[in-house]
């Protein structure tokens, strides 16, 4: 991943004006970025962002009718072989609504009425309430659809044009892929948290890279509100200031300090659970109810292998357990790839690798204590956005792009089946 090797990929082609290159094209050394955001004149910048949206828009359109599609085929599994049952057009949205959509809608409906309930972040639950303020009808759950889409929209684009300006176009185009067909994908366009989550994480860490750090602080801030992982954003704040300022703590300005505004969403966030509940760590303490507790970060997967090995092979339990395991296998086998080997990260990147070692230990401290220790984690891996630059990288090679679309897209398939059909997934 030399980014001085990749720039040059970004030059003129036939279907890139050369203005629109000149105004991504990455800095020659690996280590300078724009000292400014006024480098790039706004006209220019918007048409960056505007070709960002137009390359992103097929895979965005192609995975939302394949999502359509496979919602009206999951109605054969619930009317069964010759029946006459009909069903209405209205199940087809509903047929969404599942798990933690019911936990957003109802806090967007009724608020925090009970302490538990705050192991589910503000942001997300507010944007769904907000049209049932307007037209005072209780509609949060296709609220929720739509803030959901809309975010999974912003992804892809600020996920394209962060990986243009620091690798290349192809593997930008690559990345947003592998993410919209990763088999936990359509948690992205449900009515969960997950797209909005990093949506404000990527626009984060794209401002930092940007040397724009009170707008980074800015999104740090939304995303601790949104999830509490995203106070880890300000790991790759400290280092990325710090490498842009060449380590030198006598170049420090008053900008540094806007780093405090990441983790003041979630500090926010505690002083509301205290008012309300008396208890500034209420959303911790909730995590009792899926029976969630710090362990060391090994302790999931040896727990998971325990139910694995001890149980029946083709039980519920097992297989389930094989799902999140593998998720937690592939993942550290990327993370570790991301400072190691042919696809790891340049120095100047090394906020990527820092960042998705961070954040997949941050995930690894809370397993349950239960018979699925790393249920969730298969979709709570998606937050790990600088592995699919590493599966990107890794996917130059024609057979393993090959493999990777086939296997990620049939497994797709299968859970978002499951999912529509009522049965636990992740």
């Amino acid at each position: 991943m030399n980014t001085s090797k990749q720039a040059s990929s970004t030059e003129n082609t036939p279907e890139t004006p050369a203005f629109l290159t000149q105004a991504t094209a990455i800095p020659t050394s690996t280590d300078t970025l724009p000292q400014s955001p006024t480098t790039v004149p706004p006209k220019r910048l918007w048409a960056s962002w505007y070709l960002a949206f137009k390359k992103i828009l097929p895979v965005y359109i192609a995975t939302h009718i394949a999502f359509l599609v496979l919602t009206y085929l999951a109605t054969l599994f619930i009317v069964g072989n010759f029946s006459p049952q009909i069903l209405r057009v209205a199940t087809l949205p509903l047929s969404w609504y599942r798990w933690d959509s019911g936990h957003f809608t109802h806090i967007a409906t009724y608020g925090y009425d009970a302490a538990w309930r705050t192991a589910f972040f503000p942001l997300f639950p507010l944007l769904e309430s907000i049209p049932m303020l307007l037209t005072h009808h209780p509609h949060p759950f296709l609220a929720g659809l739509i803030v959901a889409n809309l975010a999974d929209l912003g992804t892809l684009i600020v996920l394209y044009r962060l990986v243009q300006q620091d690798f290349d176009q192809e593997q930008a185009y690559r990345t947003i892929l592998y993410l919209s067909v990763f088999p936990t994908a359509f948690f992205l366009v449900a009515a969960y948290n997950e797209s909005l989550f990093l949506c404000l994480t990527l626009l984060s860490f794209y401002h930092m890279r940007q040397r724009q750090w009170w707008l980074a602080g800015l999104f740090g801030f939304l995303a601790s509100l949104t999830r509490s992982a995203g106070v880890i954003l300000l790991v790759p704040f400290c280092y990325e200031y710090l490498r842009q300022h060449d380590f030198n703590l006598k170049a420090l300005r008053l900008d540094s300090i806007s780093g405090l505004c990441i983790p003041a969403g979630l500090a926010l966030f505690a002083f509301y659970c205290y008012i309300r509940f008396h208890d500034f760590l209420a959303f911790s303490h909730a995590q009792s109810v899926w029976r969630r507790e710090l362990q060391f970060p090994w302790e999931g997967l040896n727990n998971a292998w325990t139910v694995i090995s001890q149980g029946h092979t083709l039980s519920f339990d097992s297989i389930h357990n094989v799902i999140d395991a593998s998720a937690m296998v592939v993942m550290l086998l990327l993370v570790a790839f991301s400072f190691v080997g042919p696809w790891r990260f340049s120095r100047s990147q090394w906020s990527y690798a820092i960042y998705a070692a961070s954040l997949y230990l941050f995930l690894l401290l809370f397993p349950s204590t239960g018979t699925f220790p790393l249920q969730s984690l298969s979709r709570l891996v998606l937050e790990v956005f600088p592995a699919f630059l590493i599966l990107a990288a890794m996917g130059k090679s024609r057979q393993f792009n090959l493999y990777y679309l086939t296997l990620s897209v049939a497994l797709l398939c299968f859970m978002l089946l499951q999912f529509l059909t009522g049965r636990w997934i992740v």
